[in-house]
């Protein structure tokens, strides 16, 4: 049947399942890899990522860093800036063009527009405009989040009811009153949906600007690790990415939830 539900403890089984069925297809590609060529560092070994690990976590006995450490606080700081100047400005311009025809009319072309540019095909434009520091950085996230989402807030507040609207005018609520205590609430969980969408590309973002321009970050580690052919290193940074991506992705899901409980039980 489908949209039929499924039970907790089938669904977590499945999930570990397809975990566990990636985890051995690497094995198997890993191991007859390295039957071909054991010295092979393309493909390598649980033994040789476990190396890998070590080398990231420990200190560097040349520089007394920890690779991992650093390059976490950076590019975290970066994707977080990135993220809350991007989602703040999609607001307010969604919210705008979706209350007001006027501004729907004044925004709406550029946002269009701004919408189909790829953010790293412009890096030369931000490079340009903020240098290579912090600025540049949070600036090409934010011009890559700003668009799409606010394109998708203003889609969310067309769909809320006119009906909703002219109740809570006849009782007497102020403009304000209505964007904030209606439409703002109405929107709320499709607004957390389009957050949860812009972290994948955000941290494309974030990773392409650092590979090119970084001095320290995830994007900078594994381009300097790549060139060395050092894929032990290059392959525990991937895997910590992505587990930030679905630790990040779960907590917006959890608020979700909690705060949009009719919402999340709709979509499960």
């Amino acid at each position: 049947m489908i949209h039929k539900s499924m039970k907790t403890h089938w669904r977590v089984f499945l999930g570990l399942l397809s975990v566990a069925v990636l985890l051995a297809l690497y094995t198997r590609i890993s191991y007859k890899q390295h039957q071909e060529n054991p010295d092979d560092t393309t493909i390598p070994t649980w033994t040789q990522l476990w190396e890998g690990v070590k080398q990231a976590v420990g200190k560097n006995p040349r520089s007394g860093e920890r690779w991992l450490v650093e390059d976490s606080l950076a590019s975290m700081k970066r994707l977080f800036l990135g993220l809350f100047y991007g989602i703040a400005g999609a607001l307010v311009i969604g919210l705008l063009m979706g209350c007001f025809k006027t501004c729907e009319a004044f925004f709406a072309p550029p946002v269009l527009l701004l919408a189909k540019v790829p953010p790293t095909a412009a890096l030369a434009v931000f490079f340009v405009m903020c240098k290579t520091e912090m600025n540049m950085f949070v600036a090409m996230i934010a011009f890559g989040v700003l668009p799409s989402m606010g394109q998708s807030i203003y889609l969310a507040v067309r769909d809320v009811p006119d009906e909703m609207l002219y109740k809570a005018a006849t009782l007497g609520a102020s403009r304000v009153e209505i964007i904030w205590n209606v439409i703002v609430r109405a929107i709320l969980p499709k607004m957390l949906d389009a957050v949860r969408l812009q972290i994948g590309p955000a941290i494309v973002y974030l990773i392409a600007a650092e590979m090119i321009v970084g001095d320290v970050g995830f994007g900078y580690r594994i381009r300097l690790q790549m060139r060395l052919l050092n894929m032990s290193v290059v392959y525990p940074y991937i895997a910590v990415l992505a587990a930030f991506g679905f630790v990040l992705d779960y907590a917006l899901r959890l608020v979700q939830r909690r705060s949009c409980p009719w919402y999340a039980g709709e979509h499960e």
